[in-house]
């Protein structure tokens, strides 16, 4: 006599319910990570923080470039290198560049028009968003009992890191080269891609400083494949570099880098500074911060619109998280007694 299979069909069906919206929601966080890094000011690095992938991506990224270090160096090239990609969160990753490139694909040119045309509006959305993350490396700091000096010391790294931000923001305002050299588009890519490395870095920010960020964009809405290829080439350098450098400081010194991540994010507001009065003859850049103009309300609306779409974000991660928990172990946990 047969017996009955233990679990209902309803329970063992549950993780795979849960994967359909969690593989939608990985698909419009890469869009938003992608339409993060189309935006001067706000870092692909801390959307991915907000949308609570951060490590998740960092530690996937850094067993990929181990596994390319393996097959280049060896020994034993296959059995480490599958040991190296079995590591990767592959259901993360693939609808997490999904999202991303069919957002720079379709987007590129309409966010270059409208962060020309629209400044202070634009600016005004930025400026929330990044502003409400801010709390967000804040709160993956480990809550530990530390000495005064070790205190100072988390104050000291916060408040170096938002002045070097602050400062390197006000150096952007380069000249927009319409046809510029490959070699310089190829290391101007490897040093804006850290933007999906480092949160509070802004790599269009970068790239508008340098003068590629229009015509990098213009490359991407007109599909110029030699300048893309020569960008996508140092990006990849860029991004070997610099992924297993962050996944050590976050093992090794969590609590510092965190805090200069968030020292970073804070220091970058002053690009998103809804009113700036910039140079005259110049369109692009950062200017210098004045009191609100016309338009006022708008900025204004658009910035509290950014704060509360952070907050939606937290809510509807935090939500998924614990749905996920509860369906992998909520069989297993004891019921606590009703007092």
């Amino acid at each position: 006599m047969t017996t009955p299979a233990t679990t209902p069909p309803a329970s063992s069906s549950a993780p795979a319910l849960l994967a359909i919206p969690t593989f939608l929601l990985d698909v419009v966080r890469g869009a938003l990570i992608g339409l993060a890094e189309l935006i001067p000011g706000i870092s692909g690095g801390t959307v991915a923080l907000i949308t609570g992938v951060y490590e998740r991506l960092i530690t996937s990224a850094s067993h990929v470039v181990s596994a390319g270090r393996i097959l280049l160096t060896g020994p034993r090239r296959r059995a480490r290198i599958t040991a190296e990609l079995r590591q990767v969160d592959g259901w993360l990753i693939l609808p997490v560049i999904l999202g991303m490139v069919t957002i720079v694909l379709t987007l590129a040119g309409i966010v270059e028009a409208m962060v020309a045309e629209n400044p202070e509006l634009s600016r005004g959305l930025f400026f929330g968003l990044v502003a409400a993350s801010i709390v967000v490396p804040i709160q993956q700091i480990p809550r530990l009992r530390r000495s005064l000096r070790a205190r100072l010391g988390g104050v000291a790294v916060f408040g170096a890191a938002a002045v070097l931000a602050f400062v390197l923001v006000g150096l952007a305002g380069g000249a927009v080269d319409v046809e510029p050299s490959l070699l310089i588009v190829f290391f101007a890519a490897a040093i804006a891609v850290c933007a999906l490395v480092v949160p509070g870095v802004s790599g269009s920010f970068f790239l508008l400083a340098i003068g590629l960020y229009s015509p990098t964009l213009v490359a991407v809405d007109e599909r110029n494949l030699a300048y893309l290829g020569v960008f996508a080439a140092g990006a990849l350098v860029g991004l070997v570099t610099i992924v297993q450098g962050m996944r050590r400081l976050l093992e090794r010194h969590r609590r510092l880098t965190l805090l200069a991540m968030a020292g970073l994010m804070l220091g970058s507001l002053r690009a998103l500074w809804p009113w700036q009065e910039l140079p005259a003859g110049e369109s692009h850049g950062v200017g210098v911060v004045v009191a609100p103009y016309e338009p006022v309300a708008g900025p204004i609306v658009l910035a509290l619109l950014g704060v509360a779409a952070v907050v939606v974000l937290l809510v509807v991660e935090r939500s998924l998280l614990r749905r996920s928990l509860d369906a992998e172990h909520g069989s297993e946990s004891p019921q606590k007694p009703r007092l």
